[in-house]
């Protein structure tokens, strides 16, 4: 058998039951490699639970919940090219890991390959998957997707060298939108990001999670991004669209003081795209306004 190419990485809090059903569908894929869950703080047994009945998985027992940060400690351990990041409710189709390695093995210019989400039961479409299929960016003859700016982390295999160049996900961005900044930056390092039809990952939304702090996290972190990477004026544009398309409400009100605690932290960590990353993002614009996916709700 030929070495893996991918590993599996797998971050998880207080959802055992979910977590396990996932590893048991990861392990019985025939083109899965190495698994490694990182348990962030969970109360619930988790980490017994995946030491008696998956005693195959590298675990990895966080003594605080990391948030996406987790990711970046697992990556650390990684020795295959590519890594596919997996929730606890998100599981890859069969062949849908192999056929993403597959791409990146054939185009070394492309850093990220995001699938296709179908949401279960019903197995319809994500919301995001039309603005992802129909993305604006313009891309290079030969790219095998089209161009994104943005990843969605539980649908995406990445080159692990591009990972690490980029510094992975960033901890004041902790959890909820924290792919936007790793995209942006791999985009400024160069490199292609695109979307797959055929790398289907299905996903079974959790019931154990908190919306209303999600959104908090989520307006929060995508304020942050604005302002640490768009030219002034398009990160003002764009923070006024996000917030006016947010419900008025304290969750909301609480993410803005959260980002505007951050602003010497952002000021000093500020670095603008490079121009044609801009003018893809400025593309991008009309088809996120009309997007279901960019509802700030909960």
């Amino acid at each position: 058998m030929s070495a893996p190419r991918t590993t599996v990485v797998v971050i998880t809090r207080d959802r055992c039951a979910e977590l396990l059903h996932t590893l048991a569908h990861l392990e019985a894929l025939p083109d899965t490699g190495p698994i490694v869950v990182v348990d962030n703080a969970s109360t619930d047994g988790t980490a017994d639970a995946v030491r008696t009945h998956h005693p195959g998985v590298e675990l990895i027992v966080a003594s605080q919940n990391l948030g996406a940060v987790g990711r970046n400690v697992a990556v650390e351990r990684v020795r295959t090219p590519y890594v596919t990041f997996c929730d606890d409710d998100t599981r890859p189709e069969a062949e849908a890991l192999g056929r993403a390695v597959a791409v990146l093995d054939a185009h070394p210019a492309v850093a990220t390959i995001t699938g296709r989400c179908v949401v279960e039961p019903d197995l319809v479409d994500d919301p995001i998957t039309p603005e992802m299929r129909d993305s604006p960016v313009p891309a290079p003859p030969g790219l095998p997707g089209p161009a994104l700016l943005g990843i969605m982390a539980g649908l995406t295999t990445i080159r692990v060298a591009a990972f690490r160049g980029a510094g992975g996900f960033h901890p004041r961005m902790w959890l909820g939108g924290e792919e936007e900044l790793l995209a942006l930056d791999l985009a400024a390092a160069g490199w292609w990001l695109c979307w797959r039809e055929d790398v289907v990952v299905h996903h079974a939304p959790s019931r154990l999670r908190d919306p209303r702090e999600r959104r908090r996290l989520g307006i929060r972190n995508t304020l942050w991004t604005l302002w640490l990477r768009r030219p002034v004026r398009s990160a003002l544009r764009r923070s006024a669209v996000v917030l006016r398309g947010a419900p008025a409400d304290r969750t909301t009100a609480a993410a803005v003081l959260d980002a505007l605690r951050g602003v010497r932290w952002v000021a000093a960590q500020r670095r603008v795209v490079p121009a044609e990353v801009e003018r893809g993002l400025t593309l991008l614009e009309a088809p996120q306004r009309r997007s279901a996916a960019r509802r700030y709700v909960g």
